[in-house]
């Protein structure tokens, strides 16, 4: 790892990648290159297309473009040759190797990567476990961790033993519900009841997720989430507000001031985060102290039941009747666009975006040499 006085980190911004929330992960990397010091770092931005390729070079902005035209042509970009690539899973090399043919074997170093891909393929444990392999620092949370987030329903066991609250639910596979949709639909509205929410188990930004109220807006809704995932959650309907809180570290983590999302639609959904534009954001969230300080500290309590390192933002309802805190989820990999709620809740705590994630790359290369140590005691 190059930690030489005055000499520039490498860092890869890695973002795209196969899931539904490509778009919103090319938005959250912008903002991050932009963010990241040109002083301190020499930022290499790698693209991963709708169809899983690498590409090295590349803006965010113009992933779409590559994606399209999947061109084979070098990109000149801090100084190194550009295009297609892989990445190098041989430790003693670490980095990416470049694949076009006008520079094929040509190396890339990087010293961290920052991985911004939200969902399947970047946010669930499958890009960590590569990176580990390659023996790579990078930002966020490990392989369980990530893994665990990004299943809802898995997620909601480890909360549940923690001792956490949860809402009700009930998980079903695909197969089943489309082998005897009639006896789910009954074992549901004896036990859940309407209205109720379904979600594809792995997914993130409210992809696939609907608000039943009825039989038949049920069905619908259990045939939408199945177009995403195999595994399917029922959850019960909380009448509760909407708080969020922003998680940064390692074994020591905080928390940020908590912020309220007042959902212009029914629900926080796809439509209401990134197309209406009419959510309410309330930075702090209107609650007394001694509640804020509960949920603060509930949030760590979650962070720390995935084992979760980095970052992560923690969802939560506040039920209206008992100011009860129920944990709806984790994201281990937040929206980083400059109005998330991520990085905004940590703007009003007191810590600046670029403060943000350079604290990011400096707890990656803190959780990294930590691993170093228990290789070596095995070496």
């Amino acid at each position: 790892m190059n930690s030489e006085k005055g000499t520039r980190l490498k860092v890869g911004v890695i973002f795209g990648g196969r899931s539904g929330e490509h778009e919103v992960s090319l938005v959250s990397a912008n903002s991050i290159i932009k963010a990241l010091n040109p002083e301190k770092y020499e930022i290499i931005p790698v693209g991963i297309t709708r169809q899983g390729s690498w590409m090295v070079g590349v803006k965010p902005e113009k992933m779409l473009e590559y994606s399209k035209t999947r061109s084979n042509s070098c990109l000149a970009f801090a100084g190194a040759a550009s295009g297609k690539a892989s990445l190098n899973c041989d430790p003693a090399n670490k980095g990416l190797m470049l694949l076009d043919k006008q520079c094929s074997g040509e190396h890339v170093k990087l010293d961290v990567l920052f991985p911004i891909i939200h969902g399947t393929y970047g946010e669930d444990g499958t890009l960590q476990g590569m990176l580990e392999l390659a023996d790579m620092p990078y930002v966020g949370c490990g392989v369980l961790a990530s893994a665990a987030g990004m299943d809802k329903t898995f997620s909601k066991r480890l909360f549940n033993d923690a001792g956490i609250n949860i809402a009700p639910y009930k998980e079903v596979l695909r197969s089943s519900w489309r082998a005897n949709p009639e006896k789910i639909i009954c074992e549901v509205e004896s036990t859940i009841g309407y209205p109720c929410f379904i979600k594809p188990v792995n997914s993130g930004s409210s992809v696939g997720i609907s608000k039943a109220k009825n039989r038949d807006s049920f069905e619908t809704a259990m045939n939408e989430a199945a177009r995403y995932d195999r595994k399917i959650l029922i959850e019960a309907h909380i009448d509760g507000r909407e708080i969020e809180v922003s998680v940064l570290g390692n074994d020591d983590p905080i928390a940020s001031i908590p912020g309220e999302i007042v959902p212009c639609n029914e629900f926080y959904d796809y439509s209401a985060k990134y197309i209406d534009d009419r959510s309410e954001l309330k930075i702090p969230a209107d609650l007394t102290p001694e509640l804020t300080e509960e949920i603060r500290k509930t949030a760590i309590k979650a962070y720390k039941a995935l084992d979760c390192a980095g970052m992560a933002r923690v969802d939560f309802f506040l039920e209206r009747k008992t100011n009860r805190i129920i944990i709806n989820e984790i994201n281990t990999i937040p929206g980083f666009t400059n109005v998330s709620m991520y990085p905004k809740l940590w703007e009003a705590t007191g810590i600046t975006y670029p403060q943000l994630v350079d604290k990011l790359v400096e707890l990656a290369i803190e959780r990294y040499r930590d691993k170093q140590e228990s290789l070596a005691a095995v070496a």
